[in-house]
């Protein structure tokens, strides 16, 4: 472990961090070794990772006293926060900036900053076709993210900015499909005919380890990425083909949408009405065949379907 490089992944324990730290762990060419940071060094997936041949460390994003030495000696970082455990943009920014000043202190040579598209260059605070949330935001947990950006350069921290997108995982929980009065599944979102950016959180993590692995070519950099733009009936369809369970699509109204009431209900609203009519700026930063050359291995919806089908069988039985 001495002669490789250290990678600190940042919620590791996590999907988007446990993607990028079972990438590294999975290639013995790699010349990278894990460093997995968890607030519970303790868990079943911070043991998981140990027995995969991750160093396990335990800090706390939300105390910046804590992440030291979960940097120190390392050479690269990658840094995630999660909006949707507080759905508080303003702390999401005080995580950021601990991992920031966290990264930037200790001489992380590159640090991977997973990070998204600032909302309001599409749709500015006074425009009413959405709310504004939380005073100062159209989709928070989008625009938080954005605004923290500039902690990493401002801690002169050698960051690449890894744009993501929404993630084909969230179908097999917070956003799976819901039973309607006939008992048919449905995917019940305000998208319209426009297309929505999916990926697999695997891909996330081996995109990230491509960064990594080309060393400074992209510090600096915005990097966004896509395995597959598709309009919501076409994943419907593709998701009945593939497990053999009738999935429809039922177009919501963004505003219908916001008011079903469940916690998020309105950020998630927005979120998905961003998607829709802000389409074809957001699709067009996701170049599929430049996201390929990093990962020649991006799968599409229906290859991710076809290596989820009993996962997702058994998830909406």
């Amino acid at each position: 472990m001495d002669e490789k490089k250290i990678i600190t992944v940042v919620g590791a324990t996590g999907r988007q961090g446990g993607a990028l730290a079972r990438a590294i762990l999975a290639d013995g060419n790699s010349g990278f070794a894990v460093r997995a940071v968890t607030r519970n060094s303790g868990s079943e997936r911070a043991r998981e990772l140990e027995r995969l041949g991750a160093e396990v460390v335990q800090a706390d994003y939300d105390d910046g006293s804590s992440l030291g030495p979960a940097f120190d000696r390392s050479y690269g970082a990658y840094l995630v926060t999660n909006f949707w455990e507080h759905m508080s943009a303003e702390r999401e920014k005080k995580q950021a900036k601990a991992l920031a000043d966290a990264v930037g202190h200790a001489g992380v040579q590159h640090a991977i900053w997973s990070t998204l598209d600032d909302t309001r260059e599409c749709v500015p605070l006074d425009d009413d076709r959405m709310p504004t949330l939380q005073d100062s935001y159209k989709v928070p947990h989008f625009d938080a993210k954005a605004e923290a950006d500039h902690y990493f350069t401002d801690a002169g921290a050698p960051t690449t900015f890894l744009r993501t997108t929404f993630y084909w995982e969230n179908l097999l929980d917070a956003f799976a499909p819901q039973r309607g009065e006939d008992g048919v599944l449905q995917l019940a979102f305000p998208m319209g005919n426009s297309r929505l950016s999916g990926i697999a959180v695997e891909d996330i993590g081996k995109c990230a380890l491509a960064i990594l692995e080309r060393g400074t070519d992209l510090i600096g950099a915005t990097v966004s990425i896509a395995g597959e733009h598709l309009r919501v009936a076409e994943m419907a369809a593709a998701i009945t083909e593939a497990t053999g369970i009738p999935v429809q699509y039922l177009p919501m109204t963004p505003d219908a949408y916001r008011a079903l009431g469940f916690p998020g209900a309105d950020e998630a609203g927005n979120m998905f009405q961003y998607y829709a009519e802000c389409e074809e700026r957001f699709t067009t930063a996701r170049d599929l065949d430049a996201v390929r050359e990093l990962d020649p291995e991006l799968q599409t919806f229906a290859t991710w379907l076809e290596a989820h089908r009993d996962q997702l069988r058994k998830a909406w039985s």
